[in-house]
């Protein structure tokens, strides 16, 4: 005769937890993704020369806007 085990309860709080763990590590993931865009942007604008970003129309003082607009869409 075989015993069985049944840990229902168990399996459904822990599949709740594991799909928890998988949202939060995807937001992670999704928000550094961002916040490396933001970067990248930022520093590349910040690299150019007055003479660069005066041909491209950008304001130095708009950098941090531009930037934040192609990370997060603001």
């Amino acid at each position: 005769m075989a015993v069985t085990r049944s840990n229902s309860g168990l399996d459904v709080v822990l599949d709740a937890g594991r799909s928890i763990f998988h949202q939060k590590r995807d937001q992670i993931r999704q928000a550094l993704a961002k916040r490396r865009v933001y970067r990248t942007t930022f520093f590349e604008l910040a690299a150019l020369t007055d003479r660069d970003l005066r041909d491209l129309g950008i304001p130095r003082s708009n950098i941090k806007r531009l930037a934040l607009e192609a990370a997060y869409g603001l």
